[in-house]
């Protein structure tokens, strides 16, 4: 019953705006691509340094692991910026991979009789 209220609506709201849906439907895409970016390798690190290691260290993930002392590992201040600008890459990288499949050719053809 919701799902066919759902449909109903976006069957709706698609004819007429069918560009805000496009948007929004790459947009959530977009989002979700760089969520499974960003968070990947940062739960990979995470999983491999938190295997148990001698007292009061912590282990480095390289080809033979590594334990160093806690006090080592502190913020710096690069932290700050290299996330936004991964960020800004893979989102840059995923909006040129959907230009480069050509998702919107199709989609054009069809406005154009509107």
């Amino acid at each position: 019953m919701v799902s066919l209220f759902f449909n109903s609506a976006v069957d709706r709201l698609h004819s007429r705006f069918p560009l805000l849906v496009y948007g929004l439907a790459w947009t959530g895409l977009l989002t979700l691509a760089v969520a499974l970016a960003s968070f990947s390798p940062e739960i990979a690190f995470v999983s491999a340094i938190s295997k148990a290691c001698a007292a009061e260290g912590l282990r480095v993930p390289l080809d033979m692991p590594v334990c160093l002392p806690v006090h080592l590992f502190t913020k710096s201040p690069i932290d700050l910026i290299v996330p936004p600008i991964f960020a800004a890459l893979v989102v840059a990288a995923s909006a040129f991979v959907v230009r480069a499949v050509g998702l919107w050719e199709n989609d054009a053809l069809d406005l154009e009789g509107l």
